[in-house]
């Protein structure tokens, strides 16, 4: 693999800020927690909170004022509800405040070849979340490279705005070459997400670099902070 070019003189605070997705989703968060991931989410002007369904109201009201956006999850970690589920949850947080979706597709529909009920499933979820933005999980750690074409195919047919390697909660994450194979099978509308391993300003970096347009992340504060200080060198 040939080493990364990208540096921290090669982009602005604003500009690695923009590409975050400030992850707040693991399941011993306490209210405390998710109001503390806000304040430092508004602190460090990140593109994005994602959140947890059930906190989406609160983090809606937490965040007004500000330019973060609202984001949530769909049918996560496993992509295995109905179709009529998740088209309800991403209902329900679109009136609860959402403007972001990360939804999961159905794994095993993909891997037993159901591959129109996978790009229906998705479409579903398109169908309804108006303005807000559809990002497709694919949980790539499961999937062979065929299928991550297979999906990147599906998930544009059906009109999704993103594709994203990983849930966080599979045994491997966003990888250089999965976000390649990913952005060169999708067209110039669609952008990528990678989520899971990326905890370094170095690896963050790498990621803009292979193409990924935002990257979730829970180590906001370390990376960013360290861009200030490698920027001011």
């Amino acid at each position: 693999m040939k080493p990364i070019s990208l540096t921290v003189h090669d982009v602005t605070y604003e500009q690695l800020a923009a590409t975050i997705d400030h992850s707040l989703l693991k399941p011993m968060l306490t209210i405390d927690d998710v109001v503390g991931g806000c304040e430092l989410a508004a602190k460090y002007e990140v593109a994005s909170v994602c959140v947890r369904p059930a906190d989406v109201a609160l983090v809606a009201g937490e965040l007004a004022g500000t330019a973060v956006a609202v984001g949530t999850v769909v049918s996560f970690p496993h992509g295995d509800s109905t179709t009529a589920i998740k088209v309800a949850e991403a209902e329900q947080a679109i009136e609860d405040g959402a403007v972001e979706l990360d939804m999961v597709i159905n794994i095993g529909w993909l891997l037993s070849g159901r591959q129109d009920a996978v790009g229906a499933d998705i479409a579903a979820v398109v169908d309804v979340s108006g303005a807000a933005v559809v990002k497709v999980i694919f949980e790539n750690a499961y999937l062979t490279d065929e299928l991550k074409v297979v999906a990147c195919r599906l998930s544009e047919a059906a009109g999704a705005d993103y594709v994203k390697t990983s849930t966080g909660y599979a045994p491997t994450g966003a990888t250089i070459a999965d976000l390649r194979l990913m952005r060169d099978n999708v067209g110039p509308r669609m952008k990528v997400k990678a989520a899971h391993g990326v905890r370094t300003l170095d690896a963050l970096l790498a990621v803009i670099e292979a193409g990924a347009d935002r990257c979730g992340a829970t180590a906001t504060a370390v990376m960013l902070d360290d861009f200030r200080e490698r920027s001011r060198a």
